[in-house]
């Protein structure tokens, strides 16, 4: 199984290299790659964030950085990817989504912040055929999505075989 994270805060994963999932990237049984958004932007601030498109308050993260991130991802890899997407609007996660995707060969976490991803990225690959699972760990809202990544690959780690 391949698991690609990309989030803003790549340091926020280095749990995933204890216990149970560590030794399954140590043996060969998980691939593990986190990935730093901030590698997809081009301004001199490396900006992931930007007013809503149409308005409203708060900040979203920018469609351009995603769309790259997401593209490099796809040409990373020839297995088909499954973009999961944790938001407090997303479906609860339970066993059974971790079972469903413990069997997929290859996960790619978006890790949102502030207000989210642009809701245009995901839609965009839904459109192109690329299966996207957004999932919520309950009804409460976290700083980003780097806690729910782990405690999904930490509940789908220890469902793969071997």
């Amino acid at each position: 199984m391949r698991i690609d994270v990309i989030t803003i805060f790549p340091d926020y994963l280095a749990p995933l290299s204890l216990s149970l999932v560590g030794k399954a990237v140590d043996a060969g049984i998980v691939d593990l790659a986190v990935h730093d958004l901030r590698w997809w932007t081009h301004d001199r601030h490396h900006t992931t964030d930007d007013t809503p498109y149409g308005g409203g308050a708060g900040m979203v993260m920018k469609p351009e950085p995603w769309g790259e991130a997401l593209d490099a991802m796809e040409h990373l890899n020839p297995a088909p990817m499954t973009v999961v997407v944790p938001t407090p609007a997303g479906r609860v996660f339970n066993q059974d989504l971790a079972h469903e995707l413990s069997a997929r060969r290859r996960l790619v976490f978006a890790c949102g912040r502030y207000e989210g991803i642009d809701a245009r990225v995901a839609d965009h690959y839904e459109e192109s055929g690329v299966r996207v699972v957004r999932y919520s760990l309950g009804d409460y809202v976290l700083n980003g999505g780097e806690v729910a990544a782990v405690a999904l690959v930490e509940a789908m780690g220890r469902l793969v075989p071997g």
